[in-house]
């Protein structure tokens, strides 16, 4: 078993998608596994042991110096039971999050590339993985035996409130923003409340007015056991639907404590998506959603299939949100326990 004490080498396999960095760990040192007879009890377990390895070694791989504070990743861990590939606990600065779009694309890329499936040489091959929220799916689509575009298949998502007032102190207004379930909760406000564009210049005052959100919703965004994980700020790009009958939104995520995410955000997308669907500007087999992100990346998202909600007066879907991950690198970190500041340092 290795000690806390003890220095060992970890491997991690770096991908992206749409610009959003997504690290995966499939190998541990011993003594570093989590118990629990599912995902979400492992997660559980990691939160509830103070000084737990794998949250050590969360903020080695995610923070300075080794990482960066909007860097995202996951340990792949076993699933549920045998109806998934495997398990994944996602991770960001400030924690475990429940659930992870751009994730899931990256893993879907990832276990292609490792021929974990077997993969057609033009064709679609499922990647079903277990996560806290429940059971995703990546559908990933080959072409000469290599991933051409991942579509995520989410958990059931729907509006949760609708116009919630919001007193933005440091602006002395109130602004409007509706909640929704994709896998985590999200919170998300018109942009043009707050005469703002997303854009990159704009990015540092978007950091600022999530956080003030998010302790302004406070309670109120609480939904079971999920708190309110993410701020979604977002632009009409064209008012109601394009001649196609798109819907085209520009937006940005704000997660956990001011991490912005470069990609669309998948979950967030979804996110966004059961609210046009409880608006009627989407349905299933009608309509869809272009999403571009801060960086001008972008997911494509529809409704595959409505369903009953478990909120009274809105409406629930199963959401697909397809996009593209890409390699980065194939990296060998030294985790050393002596270092003078181990396991971390952030400067924001």
């Amino acid at each position: 078993m290795t000690s806390a004490s003890s220095s060992y080498w970890i491997e991690t396999e770096d991908w992206h998608t749409a610009g959003e960095p997504f690290r995966i760990v499939d190998k541990f040192p011993p003594g570093y596994e989590t118990e629990g007879q599912t995902v979400s009890q492992r997660r559980l377990n990691i939160l509830e042991k103070p000084g737990h390895p794998l949250d050590v070694l969360r903020q080695s791989l995610c923070h300075e110096p080794r990482g960066h504070a909007d860097m995202y990743g996951g340990f792949i861990v076993p699933p549920n039971d045998s109806g998934a590939l495997f398990g994944v606990l996602f991770w960001h600065r400030d924690g475990f999050s429940t659930a992870c779009g751009h994730g899931t694309i990256a893993l879907g890329y990832w276990a292609v590339a490792h021929n974990m499936v077997p993969v057609p040489e033009n064709g679609v091959v499922d990647v079903v993985v277990d996560v806290p929220s429940g059971r995703v799916k990546a559908s990933v689509a080959t072409r000469n035996g290599k991933p051409a575009h991942a579509e995520f298949i989410n958990v059931l998502s729907y509006q949760l409130a609708k116009d919630l007032s919001v007193a933005i102190s440091s602006r002395g207004i109130v602004v409007r923003a509706d909640l929704a379930f994709s896998g985590a909760v999200y919170a998300t406000v018109d942009a043009s409340q707050l005469c703002l564009k997303v854009e990159p210049g704009n990015y540092a005052e978007f950091i600022k007015l999530g956080r003030e959100i998010k302790g302004a919703l406070g309670e109120r965004a609480q939904y079971g056991t999920y708190d309110l994980y993410s701020v979604i700020f977002y632009n009409e790009e064209k008012e109601g639907k394009d001649e196609n009958g798109i819907v085209r939104q520009r937006s940005v995520t704000i997660f956990a404590d001011g991490q912005v995410d470069r990609s669309p955000c998948g979950s967030g997308t979804c996110a966004r998506l059961a609210i046009l669907l409880s608006q009627g500007r989407v349905g299933a087999d009608q309509s869809k959603l272009i999403h571009r992100s801060i960086v001008g990346t972008s997911f494509e998202a529809d409704v595959i299939s409505e369903e009953t909600s478990p909120v009274e007066g809105f409406k629930a879907c199963i959401p697909r949100v397809r996009g593209q991950a890409n390699l980065i690198g194939q990296i060998r970190f030294w985790i050393d326990p002596s270092e003078t500041v181990f396991p971390r340092f952030l400067l924001c």
